[in-house]
């Protein structure tokens, strides 16, 4: 693989005037921006509609888009929505500020596509559409029109009949919930139409886009509701564990992540069915795939459904290499990348070599007097992707401020910067990842724009706050993208 560099940002932080980042024209002069800067690859995170939390990874399908990405401003200029009727809603938040208000976004996103949906009128395109999709689209149109006809309940709370699916309720639903079932079906083709046109810019200014998927899928999702068998549930469909981390060296703890585990004996009989549809759907939507988590294919962690932390947690043996054997056999090699950062075995790192895939490097880890120092920068491998840090990790200058005194001791070491000025600061570990051997290296754009710890994305194990960042107006200056580029440059990525 050639070296190559790119920038890690949610299209949710992208600004935008209606609360939240889209697939607006905002986006398009972000992509503008990666080329002009000599950058490959534009590192998203997962694009599934949020629920409770407004966490990307836990979403209501696996195969589902946002429809808070839908760009409003498109549906102008297709006479569906007028400019007015887009700002009579209160949004939250100017185009200016910083922050996502999720609360009036949820209120006011669903009411204007809706304005939208009565005034389309089909040439044919959305039964087209619905028909092409509609071994994942026929389930999740209707989960979402039951969820708003239960008062959002999560689908376990439903009356039992539609609960578990019986043939006859399924039926009155579709038809009685017929206009809203089309609503949610509008939405998806929406959101693909629009997106594919980005990432079809996007390729064509030679910018390739890394998708990121969950190995998990939430409970309140269609994806368990209209497939129980793949998961570990008990008679009343209640999950048996959970999954998540045992506690270590950051978290006494453990993280409890609550999501419902995989039957892999089932998956397996099935010819791993779900998973090969999983990342077909995926390759349709992006270039490059990164599997978060993907040490839970080699070994999981199992906690007791129902408890409060994840500290009686145990390891349970996974899928192992046997899901990605048949995984080539009916896709062929897919460029993946492997998130294998945490807890990390030998059995995890010869999953990783059967596979070929590229693990995660991770620069904030590497000074952490805590750890063995395997993510010194020294022992990359040249088949890696190299960050300084991702959306789970503060900012550097956010990290740096924090950090230990005996850590920030190792890295002013390392870098030979202990007098670095806090401008500098930031530049000094971009370079330090672009000068690896890693052939990818991918920068989150807070680091380049400098900025504290304001701009996190996500600090996990903190359920409410985040995911709310957004980049200003303009961010990327001439001379910031010109410094960008020249960097790639020397640094043989560009």
């Amino acid at each position: 693989m050639k070296r190559q560099c790119g920038m890690l940002l949610p299209v949710s932080s992208l600004p935008s005037p209606y609360g939240i980042g889209s697939f607006s024209r905002e986006a398009y002069e972000f992509v503008d921006m990666l080329h002009e800067a000599g950058q490959k690859l534009w590192q998203i995170l997962p694009l599934g509609p949020t629920g409770y939390g407004d966490s990307p990874y836990q979403s209501f399908s696996t195969f589902a888009g946002n429809p808070y990405f839908i760009d409003l401003e498109a549906l102008t200029e297709e006479g569906l929505l007028t400019k007015e009727e887009c700002s009579s809603y209160d949004w939250g938040d100017s185009e200016e500020r910083e922050s996502i208000s999720y609360d009036k976004i949820y209120q006011g996103r669903f009411e204007v596509l809706k304005q939208a949906f009565e005034r389309y009128s089909d040439d044919g395109t959305l039964v087209e559409f619905y028909e092409e999709n509609r071994f994942w689209l026929k389930d999740y149109a209707l989960y979402m029109a039951l969820k708003d006809s239960m008062g959002g309940l999560c689908w376990t709370d439903w009356d039992e009949d539609v609960r578990l699916r019986d043939e006859t309720a399924l039926a009155k639903y579709e038809t009685e919930l017929e206009g809203e079932i089309r609503f949610y079906v509008f939405i998806q083709y929406l959101f693909r139409k629009q997106w594919l046109a980005l990432k079809k810019y996007a390729n064509e200014k030679d910018v390739k886009i890394i998708g990121d998927i969950p190995i998990y899928v939430s409970f309140d999702s269609v994806d368990v509701w209209a497939n129980p068998k793949l998961f570990q549930l008990d008679e009343n469909r209640l999950p048996t564990a959970v999954a998540g981390c045992p506690p270590d060296a950051f978290s006494a703890r453990g993280q409890l992540w609550g999501n419902p585990l995989y039957d892999w004996a089932y998956h397996k009989q099935t010819g791993y069915r779900w998973w090969i549809d999983r990342l077909k759907a995926q390759f349709e939507l992006f270039d490059i795939v990164r599997i978060d988590h993907f040490r839970g294919f080699d070994a999981y962690y199992s906690i007791p459904y129902g408890d409060s932390t994840a500290v009686n947690g145990h390891w349970e043996k996974g899928v192992g290499i046997d899901l990605f054997v048949q995984i080539k056999k009916e896709l062929g090699d897919l460029p993946i990348i492997a998130e294998d950062l945490g807890y990390v075995t030998d059995t995890v790192r010869q999953l990783l070599e059967d596979t070929g895939y590229p693990g995660m490097k991770v620069l904030q880890f590497a000074f952490d007097s805590r750890e063995a120092g395997c993510y010194m920068p020294y022992k990359y491998p040249t088949n890696c992707v190299v960050y300084t840090g991702t959306h789970d990790n503060d900012t550097i200058l956010g990290w740096y401020e924090k950090i230990s005194d005996e850590d920030r001791k190792i890295a002013q070491a390392y870098l030979n910067n202990a007098d670095a000025s806090r401008e500098k600061l930031p530049w000094d570990y971009i370079c330090c990842a672009l000068s690896t051997v890693a052939d990818t290296c991918i920068i989150p754009a807070q680091d380049y724009l400098g900025l504290g710890g304001a701009a996190r994305i996500n600090t996990p194990s903190i359920p409410s706050g985040n995911w709310k960042w957004r980049m200003e107006k303009g961010a990327f200056s001439k001379e910031l993208r010109q410094k960008i580029r020249f960097l790639a440059e020397i640094y043989g990525r560009c």
